[in-house]
């Protein structure tokens, strides 16, 4: 066999790493998008001029420079994919019916480089893109000059074409993905919005909509490896990111050299199961009482919310006893004759508390203080961050599409019958108060008549060409250990590293020990002899102004070391953008 010809998964026909990749120049950056139905940071578009195009010995496309981070050089290019990797046709034609996708690519160059590490920021939906653009700077200092850093738009994502959408247009989006509510007590609407919302992304997108999935992605991945003229798979995934290394890994164990999944999603469940909510808010209400919890250490000046009670029970009592009144009488916010709505339950726990459990440094001192203004009666601030309406956006629209695709959603899996449904969803809500902040999901599932094309099953112990490195926190809001517990027994030989603390991914608090344990991984292939622990350096609160920046963590000298506390200071921006 052809060192470069993955052994085939029994449940998937594998297409064979054909190197027969047109490169072309993308001048561009896309725009930032970073977890899964989150309120992501953003990278503003940053033309470039079109420049002479750059090649490098060994590879197969040519790169156009768009930019710079920290000294070193970025380069972008695209390549076209089949748009059914799995089919019996060539790429030549493919391109003749128009079967195909572009994927645009970034690459962030070091000094000591020879071989570059994949990045996936997650999503779905995430522009890994626009994601380099952002924090390729921090990612360098923790990974070391020893690789390139490259990451992509993947299939139907932002800069990718076509997009995984269900609007022809921004307009038409902003007319009618408008859902009045969101709630399971008006099933009925949301029912029947459901209808329409899936006919509008089977129409929108064609036959393309089929072919948007992880197993399609993990094979486009393997064009990206061959258009570099690289041999192993070096890759570090976030959140959905994880989902999509381990269904590379488990594609093609034998080009998979440095796995690292951050962050992890339930392989099994992603795939196979129809409730696969359950598992994921595991840690949620764990990650929410450690906020009111440390928010009564940082006291009132670090944490506004603390002058509502003396204990973490208390905080959380005051905070739910307001969410409940809104749950009969919507609290009504006017700013101007242009700027008006509602705060109900659903919104305010899905955006102003869920959404900001994520990343402790860079969002909870801003939760806090939204929450004591509600408190206090002061609604505008908070309604101006999160409560404008609801509109759908192409983000969004691409995380569906890929997860409705890659799970079992549709008639073949679910009755199509909305009392049938909600006799299958309403237990859930027993499991955690997050467990319906996105009732709309579960009819999308039901509904969904796009057909499931791949045939991918996960398998247990998996022996990969070198063990995984499986990186979690102790509390993830939306990936819990639990997950990360499961991956360890599905890939033989991985080991988990524990950050201890909350958050989302590794990166939600700075802690050297984890980056220590990352470059052993990626540089020397060593991974700890059993379950890790790391602690975290730096508290949860940061109050705007502060001076508890990161400049004034480079000056202290944490480490004693210049590069550890060059490393550490990359994880404080990090944890903060």
């Amino acid at each position: 066999m052809d060192k470069k010809q993955a052994a085939p998964s029994p449940h998937l026909t594998q297409p064979k790493r054909r190197i027969t990749i047109a490169g072309i120049a993308l001048p561009l950056a896309i725009i930032l998008l970073f977890y899964f139905l989150r309120f992501l940071s953003s990278a503003r578009s940053r033309p470039v001029q079109r420049q002479e195009q750059i090649h490098h010995e060994g590879e197969l496309i040519t790169w156009v420079p768009c930019g710079e981070a920290a000294g070193h050089p970025l380069e972008c290019s695209k390549i076209t994919v089949p748009m059914d990797h799995f089919a019996p046709q060539n790429l030549t034609r493919a391109v003749e019916h128009g079967h195909i996708f572009t994927i645009p690519l970034i690459r962030m160059r070091s000094k000591n480089a020879t071989e570059s590490i994949f990045i996936n920021p997650g999503g779905p939906g995430g522009s890994g893109v626009g994601f380099l653009y952002h924090i390729g700077e921090e990612l360098n200092a923790i990974i070391g000059e020893g690789y390139h850093i490259l990451s992509f738009d993947p299939r139907g994502v932002n800069g990718s074409s076509p997009k995984a959408e269900c609007y022809p247009d921004d307009e038409t989006r902003r007319t009618l993905s408008r859902l009045r509510t969101g709630r399971l007590e008006d099933s009925g609407e949301i029912y029947s919005w459901t209808k329409n919302f899936v006919q509008a992304c089977y129409d929108t997108m064609g036959e393309h909509a089929k072919y948007i999935n992880t197993p399609q992605t993990a094979a486009d991945m393997n064009h990206i490896l061959d258009s570099i003229g690289q041999k192993d798979m070096i890759y570090w995934g976030f959140s959905y990111g994880t989902l999509l290394g381990q269904t590379y890994a488990t594609m093609y164990p034998e080009l998979s050299k440095r796995i690292i999944i951050d962050g992890v999603g339930n392989l099994n469940n992603w795939y196979g199961r129809l409730d696969h909510e359950q598992e994921w808010c595991t840690d949620t209400e764990n990650v929410l009482q450690g906020f009111f919890d440390e928010c009564i250490k940082a006291g009132s000046d670090n944490c506004p919310l603390a002058a509502f009670g003396s204990t973490g029970g208390e905080l959380r009592d005051a905070v739910f006893s307001f969410l409940d009144k809104l749950k009969d009488e919507p609290l009504s916010v006017y700013v101007n004759n242009t700027i008006y709505g509602l705060f109900d339950y659903a919104k305010v726990l899905r955006d102003g508390i869920f959404a900001f459990m994520y990343s402790p440094q860079k969002q909870w001192y801003f939760a806090a203080d939204s929450l004591a203004k509600l408190l206090q009666g002061n609604a505008t601030d908070a309604f101006m961050v999160y409560g404008r309406g609801d509109a759908f956006s192409a983000i969004r629209e691409a995380s569906q599409i890929v997860m409705f695709n890659d799970g079992k959603t549709g008639p073949a899996y679910w009755s199509q019958d909305r009392q049938d449904l909600l006799d299958e969803i309403v237990p859930l809500a027993k499991y955690s108060v997050f467990s319906m902040i996105d009732v709309p999901n579960f009819f999308g599932k039901q509904q969904w008549i796009v057909p499931r094309t791949h045939n991918f099953v996960p398998q247990r112990r998996v022996r990969t060409a070198h063990p995984l490195l499986i990186l979690s926190t102790t509390y993830d809001p939306g990936c819990p250990l639990v997950s990360a517990q499961t991956a360890k027994e599905m890939f033989e030989g991985s080991q988990i590293v524990e950050v201890k603390t909350y958050g989302h991914c590794s990166n939600a608090m700075p802690s050297v020990c984890v980056a220590r344990h990352v470059r052993a991984y990626l540089h020397e292939g060593k991974l700890p002899e059993k379950h890790t622990q790391c602690d975290v350096e730096g508290g949860y609160f940061i109050k705007p102004g502060s001076g508890d920046d990161g400049e004034t963590m480079e000056a202290m000298g944490w480490f004693g070391d210049e590069e550890m506390d060059q490393i550490h200071l990359a994880q404080v921006r990090l944890a903060r953008k």
